[in-house]
């Protein structure tokens, strides 16, 4: 099961720990939601998913404000003791600070409490939205991500078939790599594919004759792109007489990833034709049909009326 390290989270919401007893550096999340304590501040603990962030905002901390000092800490003790120290942090939004008893039960228990000025749902949202990124399924493929024309092209093929030369040449026409050689694919939505490059290979591309070359240093940082939606992937195969390759376009093939189908054009490979403006044709023809015109369908529909009025 996938984790994050909780040090991660805070690094990103640039939030503020004020446990200093409590080490960050061992705790990890591996839920995707948060949580605000509603009922269980009341006592009521049925259902309540300790091993989740949980975040206090301005309803919850003016309800402990209601009670006196005793029972405000024995409520929070009930809390931060639930599930054997399975609570990655508690969270208070809004610039809200608890007492300094609060923090030092909490320390007591491992759980470190942490600050932000954010509003809680702006954060709730921020957090769930990154986390459901960090956690998502994740495989690693052979392949080249590009981003072309605001489409992500996964181009795949087999090994020296002229995948990173077709890259390199779209980056000179001016679009982006994300990735090549390895392609980490991450199910972020049940419709939504996000294809980054693993740290080791950021940025560089491997030229057989050449050696690796780095894309950033060379063309600059307006050639590269962290992480690209897959929405097309083309598939380089050996021309091969007797091969039957899809001339039309009517029925569309697809390759599937994590359970998320992604339209897939198989594109055969001989001396003279040019894979880069083949990719960027494939791409605004993709994007052309996801606007509502498909340029095979009127075709279609032309040669049916001619047919008609002959």
């Amino acid at each position: 099961m996938a984790q994050v390290k909780l040090l991660d989270l805070v690094n990103r919401m640039k939030l503020k720990n004020i446990s200093p007893g409590v080490d960050l550096t061992e705790i990890t999340i591996g839920d995707s939601q948060v949580n605000r304590p509603a009922l269980q501040l009341s006592g009521y603990f049925e259902h309540f998913d300790c091993s989740r962030v949980q975040v206090m905002g301005n309803v919850e901390f003016s309800y402990m404000q209601t009670f006196s000092k005793e029972e405000r800490l024995k409520k929070y003790e009930t809390i931060f003791s639930f599930g054997d120290g399975k609570m990655p942090c508690m969270v208070f939004c809004r610039g809200l600070v608890p007492e300094d008893d609060v923090v030092k039960l909490a320390a007591k228990y491992g759980v470190p409490i942490l600050l932000t000025d954010k509003m809680t749902s702006e954060f709730m949202a921020s957090t769930i939205r990154w986390l459901n990124v960090q956690l998502a399924p994740c495989i690693s493929i052979h392949g080249v991500l590009v981003d072309v024309y605001g489409e992500g092209l996964l181009i795949i093929g087999e090994s020296g078939i002229g995948k990173s030369e077709a890259a390199l040449e779209l980056i000179r026409r001016g679009h982006r790599l994300v990735t090549d050689d390895v392609v980490e694919i991450k199910k972020v939505s049940d419709e939504t594919l996000v294809g980054s490059s693993p740290e080791v290979t950021k940025n560089f591309i491997e030229l057989r004759g050449i050696g690796i070359i780095d894309v950033k240093t060379l063309f600059g940082v307006e050639c590269v792109k962290e992480s690209m939606t897959i929405n097309l992937v083309i598939k380089l195969e050996e021309w091969k007489n007797g091969t039957q390759f899809d001339r039309v376009g009517l029925d569309e093939e697809y390759m599937e990833f994590l359970g998320i189908k992604v339209v897939c054009q198989t594109i055969p490979i001989r001396p003279g034709r040019n894979l880069a403006v083949i990719c960027e044709t494939a791409a605004v023809n993709h994007r052309q049909k996801k606007m509502g015109y498909n340029a095979t369908k009127e075709l279609y529909k032309r040669v049916q009326d001619n047919l008609r009025r002959g």
